[in-house]
């Protein structure tokens, strides 16, 4: 068990909220963990996230990509989350055409696009963008409840795996 782990473990409760917040801005998907402490290892912690995430409503998925920033943009701040933000987006670079697809995907679904970035050119997000555009609402609700769970698994590992 990492020493972040253990901390988190006993953390107090608004306190071990702020940290599960930073991967994941959901309250409910942050109060559910919570109530499940503690943990044994990562394993256990992502997997039970794995699980909240899966039962979260889509009203708690908005809440989690509200707190997150279009791709190709820099997420405002200096808290954690906004750096880790910058971070999985550094293969991103603002582009015209990037900025014109977010724009449609969000007129067309509602919310920002959200990709696990990590690693992924500027070309290759767009790509998805505009093959995304062709889902139907609960397609598209899935893929996106499938990229959070990346984006929270790979959080998870920053947060408590060291």
């Amino acid at each position: 068990m990492s020493d972040h782990l253990r901390a988190f473990n006993r953390a107090e409760p608004a306190e071990a909220e702020r940290e599960l917040l930073a991967c994941c801005a959901s309250r409910r998907w942050a109060r559910e963990l919570l109530a499940r402490r503690p943990y044994a290892d990562l394993a256990g912690l992502r997997a039970v996230s794995a699980r909240v995430l899966a039962g979260l409503t889509w009203a708690d998925v908005e809440e989690a990509l509200a707190a997150h920033p279009r791709i190709g943009e820099r997420a405002a701040g200096q808290d954690r989350e906004a750096a880790w933000s910058r971070e999985e987006q550094a293969g991103a670079e603002t582009r015209e055409d990037l900025a014109a697809g977010n724009r449609v995907y969000e007129e067309r679904f509602g919310h920002v696009f959200l990709i696990h970035a990590t690693g992924l050119s500027a070309e290759t997000m767009l790509t998805s963008l505009r093959a995304r555009l062709g889902n139907d609402r609960e397609t598209e609700r899935e893929v996106v409840r499938a990229e959070l769970g990346k984006i929270v698994d790979l959080r998870l590992g920053k947060a408590f795996g060291t």
